[in-house]
Formats: C-alpha cells, structure tokens, sequence
C-alpha cells in the first residue's frame, strides 16, 4: 500500500504543479501585457515591472490552487484509466475508498499549502508589489498608522482618518511644505469626494504661516488636486479578502469594540479558513471522472472539464460573499455554502461510481 500511495502522490502532485505553473504562466503573461501600459512613467522601469508580476504571482497561487488540483487530478485518474492501471488497483484488493483516501492525501498537502500562502505570503507580496509600483509610477508614499492613512503627495503631507468603501474621505488633513521643508499652510477637511481629476473638499479651514502671522481662511468646498486617486487608495488600503487570518481576527475585534459593522471581515475571516479545504472537495469531485470517462477520451476534455467546473466554483464563491452583504447572512453560511455544494456533488458521483 505504500508503494501505491507513493505512485499515487508522485503522479498526480506533478500533474497538478504542471497545470498550477500553466495556469501562473498565463495570469502573469497577462498582468505583464497590462503594467506594459504604464512602463516609463516615473521610474517605473521594465524591471521593476517583470518584479511587479513575480510579486503577485503568490497570489495566483493562492487562487488557482483548488482549479490545479482539480484539473491535475482528472488528468491524472484518466491517464490511470487509459492505461487500465484503476482497473489493476481494484482487482488487486483495492476498494474506491481505498484509492480516495490515498488520494485525500494528495489534496490534504495542497491544502496545506493553499493556507500558508495566503497566511504568510500574499498578504506581504501583494502590500510590497503594490506600493513598489505605486511609488514608482506616481511618486506616492504611504503608510498606515492609528492616526489614520498618511500619504506623500509631492511637497504635501496628507493624513486621512477614515476612507470609506465608495473612496469618500472624511477627516482630511494637508500639510503643505516648500522645497526646504518649511511648513507653508494646512488644510483641514471634514469629508472629500473624487469628481473627474480632482477632490471637492467640504467645511475647508485653510491656516496660512506667513513670517508675521498667520490667517485662517473658512470656505464650505474647496477643490484639491493631487495625485492620490480612488484606484489608489483601493491598493494602499489593504482590502479583506487579502489580509491574513490572524490580521482579519485582530481587526474584527477592533472593529467590535468600536461598535462598527464586522460582517465583510467576518465574510473574509471564514473564507480564508474554508477555502484552502476546497482542494480536499476538489479531488472528491475528480475521483467519479477516473471511473466513468471513455479510454477514447483526449486529455483536452478532461482539462476543459475541470476548468469550467474550477471556474463554477469561483463563480459561486464570489456570488454567495455578495449575496450574504446584500442580505446580511450569517459569514459562515457565505463562506462554506458552494464548498459544501461541491462536496455533495462529488460524494453523489462516487456513491453512483461505487454501486455501477
């Protein structure tokens, strides 16, 4: 048995790193097509563009990771059934649960690396590629602090209190220097609001430091032009569902303590615990097609197969996240409703599989 479980583990692991490293190839061949459109602005070179997609590769890893194992399983079962070695393994003793346990181990090491990825990689390779490009690109500089967001905008300090969802500032503090660093003004906003190229800043108080004096200028809105934009801040910002387990749990109960609604961090918090479980319901779904594909059948079929059925499974998973907001569900119940949909649908095939 242990030799059949290393024959197993060799062969449809290498399946799956082949088709996670095709699957990385073509999303990085993609992100590169796209940062192609800003190389030269700033200092944003083609180096530090090819540094920018090998920084957001781990977060494709994340991604793909259950849609790999998945595709390279069903490879892997439909090699095994082409050349009868599924048929061998049965008459030699096996059972179906057999062969499902020896490959649950398989999907039992992705989804171990699935959860450490995404716990310990992603969330510091996609901050470092983000606000490498950002500073490159823009001359922007930001970093988040309890006082808020403070960002460098050329000879200005900004810090933002609060930003919230649809990018709308509130709290606005700017802080205007000369070229020596010399304080020159301050502006305090209560809220902003991107329109076109620029900011509407409302209830503006405008401090003005002469050599003499000071003046103190009040207006109901103002505009601000700068180089922080909405897409910016959507970068510098670390969104949910690419923060850390531990980062989401520490910020939920800050958030609980302040009385603030916790339900998109509690959405978040559950699917990063789910979700690297989908590579165990993903081989479970793969192991019926092993049984009840043709040997007739091309390998384009069953890697086409997997694909729409990885897809649907992402589909899914976005859906439920937005349905559960929209009507406020239980996080838990957003987060593992398509898991479970697909382990059901994989334990009815093999339960049809097994009684054939």
């Amino acid at each position: 048995m242990k030799i059949i479980n290393r024959y197993l583990l060799k062969e449809v692991a290498t399946n799956v790193l082949l088709v996670m490293l095709a699957l990385i190839a073509m999303f990085s061949f993609f992100d590169l097509i796209q940062e192609l459109e800003s190389l030269g602005k700033g200092t944003y070179g083609l180096g530090k563009v090819i540094l920018f997609v090998f920084l957001s590769a781990p977060g494709h890893v994340y991604d793909v990771m259950p849609v790999a194992v998945l595709v390279g399983c069903m490879y892997s079962l439909g090699q095994f059934a082409r050349h009868s070695e599924l048929i061998v393994l049965r008459v030699s003793g096996l059972s179906l649960l057999d062969i499902s346990m020896s490959l649950l181990k398989v999907g039992a090491i992705f989804t171990i690396m699935t959860f450490l990825i995404g716990e310990l990689i992603t969330p510091l390779s996609e901050k470092v590629a983000q606000r490498m490009r950002i500073r490159a690109t823009d001359s922007v500089i930001a970093q988040d602090f309890r006082s808020g967001l403070w960002v460098k905008d050329g000879n200005s300090f900004v810090n933002v209190e609060e930003v919230l969802p649809d990018a709308t500032l509130l709290n606005i503090h700017i802080y205007e220097f000369d070229k020596k660093f010399k304080l020159l003004s301050t502006n305090d906003a209560k809220s902003g609001e991107f329109e076109e190229d620029y900011w509407k800043l409302k209830d503006v108080a405008t401090t003005t430091f002469n050599q003499d004096a000071t003046h103190v200028d009040k207006s109901a809105n103002a505009k601000w032009h700068s180089l922080i934009r909405p897409e910016l801040l959507n970068v510098l910002l670390v969104l949910p569902e690419k923060m850390s387990a531990w980062n989401l749990h520490a910020y939920i109960n800050h958030l609980a303590i302040n009385k603030q609604k916790t339900t998109r961090y509690e959405v978040a918090f559950c699917a990063k615990i789910i979700y690297p479980l989908a590579c165990l319901v993903m081989v479970i779904l793969a192991i019926p097609f092993g049984f009840v594909q043709q040997r007739n059948e091309g390998a384009s079929t069953k890697i086409f197969i997997g694909i729409m059925l990885g897809v649907m499974y992402q589909i899914l998973n976005r859906v439920f996240v937005h349905l559960g907001l929209l009507n406020d569900w239980s996080p838990l119940f957003s987060a593992i409703t398509p898991t479970i949909l697909f382990l059901m649908a994989g334990l009815a095939m093999l339960r049809y599989v097994e009684r054939r």
